[in-house]
């Protein structure tokens, strides 16, 4: 019998390209469901203990933040964000 594995993201989450190809695909289907999924995944590549002593916050409060059952706070992101070693850039939307 053939094993396999159930597929996770973030072990493919590595290094801060990576984090940011994967966050800007994210952003890019402007679901903020599927945001939170993205930040949740990339916090538990990064380990969630790191990213919670990075921002000063908590680790429940970061899980509670994206779970996807809440609406993080905007600060709450950017400092995530920071964490991961990338940045939100603004590009002009191609029509």
């Amino acid at each position: 019998m053939v094993k396999i594995s159930k597929f996770d993201a973030a072990d493919y989450l590595k290094t801060p390209e990576a984090i940011a190809a994967y966050l800007t695909e994210a952003l890019a289907t402007d679901d903020a469901a599927y945001i939170c999924t993205a930040l949740d995944t990339i916090a538990r590549a990064k380990g969630m203990t790191s990213v919670a002593k990075e921002t000063g916050l908590s680790r429940e409060s970061l899980y509670k933040s994206f779970s996807g059952s809440s609406k993080p706070e905007f600060d709450t992101v950017r400092k995530v964000i920071n964490s991961f070693g990338v940045r939100l850039v603004a590009e002009p939307v191609e029509k």
